[in-house]
């Protein structure tokens, strides 16, 4: 019988194979996120309040979403195996950017705290891209 259509094995890193990865994403939603929470602190209007609490939560949830495509989908074993620390430091950026980190409070020193995670984060990044 004749097929029409012929099987190949592909492998991909992601269900769509772009190769944008870059923690760049998560860094300028956790600097947008510290920017809102100074402006907050130098505004007393309940409106400006309210939006800016449901933005700078957002954007802190937009944190943790490239932050995790990174670790799922750009990051691979070897990548762990040479920076071992990777997961915990994940975990921790994901975290401040959380309920208890920028989404949940008004805490400039949280946003720095983030802002310094995803530097470090950037930095093996680089490395990888390195070869």
């Amino acid at each position: 019988m004749l097929s029409l259509f012929r099987i190949t094995d592909v492998a991909a890193h992601c269900d769509l194979p772009c190769g944008v990865y870059d923690p760049a994403q998560a860094r300028i939603e956790a600097e947008s996120v510290k920017a809102i929470i100074a402006k907050v602190a130098d505004n007393d209007d309940p409106d400006f309040r309210v939006r800016a609490t449901i933005i700078k939560e957002q954007r802190s949830e937009l944190v943790k979403h490239h932050l995790w495509v990174l670790w799922t989908d750009y990051f691979k074993p070897p990548h762990f195996e040479k920076f071992p620390q990777l997961h915990q430091l994940v975990n921790e950026a994901t975290k401040l950017a959380g309920a208890s980190g920028t989404k949940g409070e008004f805490d400039a020193a949280k946003a720095d705290e983030l802002l310094a995670k995803i530097d470090e984060i950037d930095a093996i990044f680089k490395e990888t891209k390195k070869g």
